[in-house]
């Protein structure tokens, strides 16, 4: 028996693309919202980009996943009548559009509100909605230069990199569905709804918050880590993370590694002398681990309580044991894909992911469910307003 889900009853209206509006409001269903999806007749951008199989990225399936997919030209006067009657009888609003956008589609806040005062809108830009940026493009690699990222994760040279996955709008999803949430409380106590305004910029900046503070004290930002030793090593078959942040935790290594006699070298009594001498102690470290395997180390970490990891790639994390037993990955049944593995929490109020929509997959049922009879529905679709895919079941 289905575990309570928070958020049953809550209908969510998602005309947001990407990753940072959608990942909220999927995050949103798998606690109990039912969430219609929708997109433009060429779909949401995010359908269309990365590793991609029959009309969907692996983009689109991990952030809409479970949701319905209505397909729809806001660009027409009917499309934007349809969409305000969804708007209506929706309990949020997730949109992403550049500021004034959803304003001139009719759905813009101050318009829904009015008709209906405990509706939570939530408003997810680039920039903000004013000030001189305001207009501004802002994807992810563009946001992780301009807000710091790329200056936070620079190489041992100070060389800016880009990280290896889209940061920036991960992070303001994750925010935007805890202040949707937060919002929804309010609701529940108060019966107000609220505007909730966020962008990629504050979203990344927060993110940043302990950087931000110790590069001002500073004046300045090291690269590379703040404790030694603290990196990843060669092994003889693999590479491995060990690190140690304090006294005690350095002397656990010492005695994994053999090397007691650490423990009496006023080079490494303590963080701040340890640092002024990483390069000989990192040096020492990637001499010992080339000599065994990273099973070996593993073991002999593990017994002295010491801080470390192997460096896993995707295919060893769906090995990892502790993976398996929380269930971390689940396999999604998705149409021309199979079976696939998304991570996903798991437990109480968190519903198993199901398989993303065909753009369109789910039009005339959500039509119908707004109250347009067939024929309202059929002369939409030969105008083509609104265009229908198959659904999962029917494909």
């Amino acid at each position: 028996m289905q575990s309570f889900l928070p958020f049953s009853g809550l209908r969510i209206l998602d005309v947001s693309q990407g990753i940072a509006g959608p990942y909220c409001t999927q995050m949103l269903w798998q606690q109990g919202a039912e969430v219609i999806k929708v997109e433009p007749p060429g779909g949401d951008w995010g359908r269309h980009v990365g590793v991609m199989e029959g009309g969907q990225s692996a983009l689109s399936i991990s952030y809409n996943a479970g949701k319905r997919s209505l397909c729809l030209d806001a660009r027409t006067e009917q499309g934007r009548a349809v969409l305000r009657r969804l708007a209506g009888s929706a309990d949020v609003i997730v949109q992403n559009f550049r500021p004034g956008v959803a304003d001139r589609l009719g759905i813009g806040y101050e318009a829904l509100s009015a008709l209906r005062p405990d509706l939570i809108y939530v408003s997810i830009s680039g920039y903000g909605e004013d000030g001189p940026y305001a207009q501004a493009p802002g994807s992810d690699s563009v946001m992780q230069a301009d807000s710091g990222l790329m200056f936070a994760n620079q190489d041992e040279e100070g060389r800016p990199r880009r990280m290896g996955m889209l940061m920036a709008d991960i992070a303001t999803a994750l925010y935007a569905a805890q202040q949707t949430s937060a919002a929804l409380y309010r609701r529940a106590i108060t019966n107000a709804g609220a505007h909730v305004r966020l962008s990629l910029l504050e979203a990344c900046a927060v993110l940043q918050r302990q950087d931000i503070l110790a590069f001002h004290r500073q004046g300045g930002r090291e690269a590379g880590a703040v404790s030694a030793p603290n990196a990843v090593f060669d092994t003889a078959d693999g590479r491995i993370s060990v690190l140690a942040l304090n006294n005690d935790q350095f002397a656990r290594l010492c005695k994994a590694l053999g090397r007691n006699e650490w423990l009496e070298d006023a080079r490494f009594a303590g963080n701040a002398v340890r640092m002024q001498h990483k390069e000989y102690l990192h040096g020492e470290i990637a001499r010992l681990l080339r000599t065994a395997d990273t099973e070996t180390w593993q073991a002999r970490f593990k017994a002295h309580d010491v801080l470390h990891a192997p460096v896993r790639d995707y295919t060893q994390l769906a090995d990892h044991p502790q993976a398996k037993h929380l269930g971390l990955l689940q396999t999604v049944i998705q149409p021309e894909w199979g079976g696939v593995p998304i991570a996903a929490f798991q437990g109480a109020g968190m519903r198993p992911l199901q398989g993303a929509p065909a753009l369109g997959a789910h039009s005339r049922e959500i039509l119908q469910e707004a109250g347009l009879a067939a024929n309202e529905i059929d002369r939409l679709m030969d105008a083509g307003v609104v265009r229908q895919a198959f659904s999962h079941q029917e494909a």
